[in-house]
């Protein structure tokens, strides 16, 4: 049961935790946290506040002796991505999180664990707590709905924060200190579709793709992980060509910033070309395992018969819709030529849904280097324009320019190397974090990311480390006592 993760050191860190993953918190849906959070601030008499969009500010002054000391900002999001298994039944509007401990790690049952920003939130909650711990002055600037727009960061006010330095604390591995961040646009392409009378002979399938890891569009995209959307276009542009498939109804994944794990489609074929439509599903799964089954050990691909729909897409809908999807940008499209490992220009093709006479797909585009992102964006433009759809480019926000002159760095490098012997490494995420957004509303600020390690995030199997969260607490407040006088 969830419980047992209070006996994990640091307690006063997993305590807040597990308060966290006892409120439903899905983007969109944040108002049960933000009056959690009041609360909380208001009880420890510190001065709390809500702003416009939702963001929950708390102040605590600095302890005696360090009121000299620059202004940190701790920030977090507060909501969580609401990802489950199938067989999984829970409602994230509703459910608490069912946590537990996993050998050295915590992790959830059949969804995602909220880590992703839990583990920040809860790191800030206990400094805003603790009465035992030296620093300078803390605000806690906890975000609404970053997953699926980042409406806090974008809406943040100038002049409401008095701080210095922003510490980020929405990245995922212990040990390294991110200095920036990939920016990102939304590409969302709409479909009119004329739906037609079934053709007579014809016999109707549910096909799906299913049990792929899928995870954050960003952090696991390097991975090579498959994506449902692409797999379900690859088998039925093949199906459609060679024996005569047409397309009645289409879903494949369910947030834009997760690879989707799981699409369906509904579908008729001609009675002639059953044994054959049948033979080359299966085909298609052996090469689908041949090629990701170091990657997707538990990839599917079925069929089932079921009743006959009303209506399919015409022919001519069907294949525009067929050929771009397919054909559209998707994972990695660029490296970083400065960095070494590091993922520069990305896609996901997130999201396909039918919905009557229309079809949506959603894309989340990012880059590190904003003509590329406009490059790539183009790109879905000219496809699905070709295709005869409708897009619209939404949602952007910048990436963040690393700054390597940082004082926050350098002092974090320095505390760093005292507490554990070694350097931590300088990091540049394939994430959307907050930073560049609010960087852009309060440009003097210093900004720092880092955190426990966090993986699959976005994905039912998220689990964080639990030696790891005690790092990053004893790093929190041994970095608090070093900061910098202003």
């Amino acid at each position: 049961m969830s419980k047992e993760i209070l006996n994990l050191e640091p307690k006063v860190v997993w305590k807040h935790f597990y308060d966290l993953t006892q409120i439903p918190r899905p983007s969109k849906h944040e108002d049960a946290i933000q009056d959690f959070m009041m609360k909380f601030g208001k009880d420890l008499g510190l001065e709390t506040i809500k702003d416009k969009v939702g963001n929950v500010i708390i102040r605590k002054p600095a302890t005696k002796g360090m009121e000299d000391r620059m202004g940190i900002i701790m920030q977090g999001h507060l909501d969580m991505v609401p990802q489950k298994n199938n067989d999984t039944k829970h409602d994230f509007e509703k459910d608490p999180i069912d946590a537990y401990i996993d050998g050295d790690w915590v992790t959830a049952r059949g969804t995602t664990l909220g880590a992703d920003n839990g583990m920040g939130v809860a790191a800030a909650m206990a400094l805003l707590a603790a009465t035992d711990i030296e620093h300078g002055p803390l605000e806690g600037l906890f975000t609404s709905d970053e997953e699926t727009g980042m409406t806090g960061a974008f809406g943040l006010e100038p002049g409401i924060l008095k701080g210095d330095i922003l510490m980020n604390m929405d990245s995922e591995d212990e040990g390294e200190l991110y200095v920036g961040c990939a920016g990102g646009i939304d590409a969302t392409i709409t479909f009119d579709i004329k739906n037609e009378a079934v053709p007579a002979g014809m016999t109707a399938y549910n096909i799906e793709v299913s049990g792929l890891k899928g995870g954050h569009s960003g952090v696991d995209i390097p991975l090579g992980r498959g994506n449902s959307n692409k797999l379900l276009f690859r088998f039925m542009k093949a199906a459609a060509k060679h024996h005569g498939m047409l397309i009645s109804y289409i879903q494949g994944g369910s947030l834009r910033n997760a690879i989707p794990r799981e699409s369906y489609s509904t579908v008729v074929i001609p009675e002639a070309k059953k044994a054959d439509f049948e033979a080359c599903v299966k085909k298609f799964e052996d090469i689908f395992i041949a090629e990701l089954k170091s990657v997707e050990p538990d990839l599917s691909f079925n069929f089932k018969a079921v009743d006959m729909p009303k209506e399919v897409m015409s022919t001519d809908d069907m294949w525009n819709v067929i050929n771009s999807v397919y054909g559209a940008p998707n994972g990695v499209i660029r490296m970083s030529n400065d960095i070494e490992g590091v993922v520069e220009t990305s896609t996901n093709l997130a999201i396909i849904q039918s919905k009557g006479n229309k079809l949506e797909v959603a894309a989340l585009i990012r880059s590190s280097v904003e003509t590329s992102k406009d490059d790539l964006a183009e790109m879905f433009v000219s496809i699905f324009e070709l295709a005869g759809a409708n897009v619209v480019l939404e949602g952007e926000y910048p990436g963040w320019k690393p700054n390597m002159d940082s004082k926050i760095l350098k002092s974090m490098q320095g505390t760093y190397e005292k507490m554990y012997g070694f350097i931590p490494k300088i990091m540049v995420i394939h994430a959307g974090l907050e930073c560049g957004l609010l960087g852009s509303v309060y440009p003097n600020w210093d900004m720092i990311s880092f955190g426990p390690t966090i993986r699959f995030p976005h994905s039912p199997d998220e689990k964080v480390n639990i030696e790891t969260v005690a790092k990053f607490w004893d790093f929190f407040v041994g970095t608090l006592k070093t900061i910098p006088v202003k």
